[in-house]
């Protein structure tokens, strides 16, 4: 009989964990992340689930004969605010997967 109450304190635990987990999830894909590029004259922003909430660009960096610089700051610009809304997923959602080597 001792086994049930541990093995329903474990449950327990891991319906909290799984809840905690959830509010965390929904916390990070309302949260904004900005990336920037060429001392800002490009700016994305995008929320946690990775889509593309806008792009701001500087008109002096609006420049008909060199699209392509444009064209790579934005890509610049999205990778980083892709690295940090990876590096911030990582951070909150590791502290409940830690050890377990589990993909959130």
């Amino acid at each position: 009989m001792r086994g049930m109450g541990n093995m329903q304190g474990m449950m327990k635990k891991m319906q909290k964990m799984q809840k905690e987990m959830m509010q965390a999830q929904e916390e990070l894909n309302a949260k904004e992340f900005e990336g920037a590029a060429g001392g800002g004259m490009v700016t994305i922003t995008l929320n946690g689930q990775r889509e593309v909430l806008g792009v701001k660009l500087d008109p002096s960096v609006v420049d008909p004969e060199d699209v392509e610089m444009l064209e790579d700051l934005i890509v610049v610009a999205t990778n980083e605010a892709l690295k940090k809304v990876e590096e911030t997923t990582s951070s909150t959602m590791g502290k409940f997967t830690q050890g377990l080597n589990l993909p959130f």
